[in-house]
């Protein structure tokens, strides 16, 4: 199937943008592929011909201070009609005190559809405070989502913290970023089958195509990592986004679509349909 015959919509779930002139991307420094802008124009570029037709914004993890203004930058950016940008995702701090009053403060946008708070450059011990999983329950209040960004060595705090906060839709990013290029499906597989067991868990294959070798194919490699999710998850609670730019550490956005409906080509329509676009709709309310 190519990429460009698709007979539904491509909702890339999961995309970044980088401003350097407006925003600070601490995280950046000391990784040359990584610390320069990626715009809308450039998104723009990269994914023509690949299909997509929607994409949620996913916080960049900018400088704390930063946090609302990004929201509000990237919120007037969704509501022009000469992009794909149709909701984002900001960052949020679950474990400050003025955690309420952030959600607050971005409530009234109909943009912001969930938060995500990086897990996998913090302490392990972050997301496991009462605090923190207090105000993580609060998002339900809202309807709002929570991306779980942590590694495999943090799936089982990322458990925890699903466990307690039974109301919240949890989304898992990267499916949980493991060790693609060593292989390494253990203990992966069975954190992954524990959190799958949770209802209000689901999984997005993001990011994984960054993880592989690029001197090795590459949809070979995530494969496994793949199928299985797949398998655990069920294609209602599975879904699909690029990582851009990250993805393009490994592979171009045109590579990393092709890889993907490459490894979904044995699925029904309907299944492959779900896993690129409804289930995003559906999740992220778009």
């Amino acid at each position: 199937m190519s990429s460009t015959k698709t007979e539904w919509r491509l909702i890339d779930a999961h995309q970044h943008l980088f401003y350097p002139e407006r925003f600070t991307y601490a995280w950046t420094r000391g990784n040359a592929a990584l610390n320069r802008a990626f715009r809308m124009d450039d998104y723009l570029a990269a994914a023509g011909g690949t299909g997509i037709t929607a994409a949620v914004f996913m916080e960049a993890d900018v400088d704390e201070a930063q946090m609302l203004a990004e929201a509000k930058f990237m919120t007037a950016l969704a509501e022009r009609h000469d992009n794909p940008l149709c909701a984002l995702i900001p960052s949020c701090r679950p474990e400050k005190p003025g955690f309420r009053a952030y959600l607050e403060a971005l409530a009234a946008n109909p943009r912001v559809k969930g938060f995500r708070r990086i897990l996998h450059t913090s302490p392990d011990e972050l997301s496991q405070s009462a605090s923190f999983a207090e105000n993580v329950r609060a998002l339900a209040d809202y309807s709002y989502t929570f991306d779980l960004c942590v590694l495999a060595r943090q799936l089982p705090a990322g458990i925890a913290l699903v466990r307690r906060c039974p109301d919240v839709q949890f989304i898992l990013d990267h499916c949980g970023v493991p060790d693609v290029k060593g292989q390494a499906l253990d203990p992966w597989r069975e954190h992954v089958r524990e959190l799958a067991r949770m209802p209000n868990a689901a999984c997005k294959i993001s990011g994984l195509i960054a993880y592989a070798d690029p001197r090795q194919d590459l949809a070979a490699q995530i494969r496994p990592f793949v199928e299985f999710s797949i398998e655990r998850f069920g294609w209602d609670r599975v879904l699909w986004g690029s990582d851009w730019p990250v993805c393009t550490l490994t592979s171009s956005l045109r590579g990393w679509v092709d890889a993907a409906l490459a490894l979904t080509r044995g699925a029904s329509a309907g299944e492959q349909e779900k896993f690129f676009s409804a289930n995003a709709r559906r999740l992220y309310r778009l």
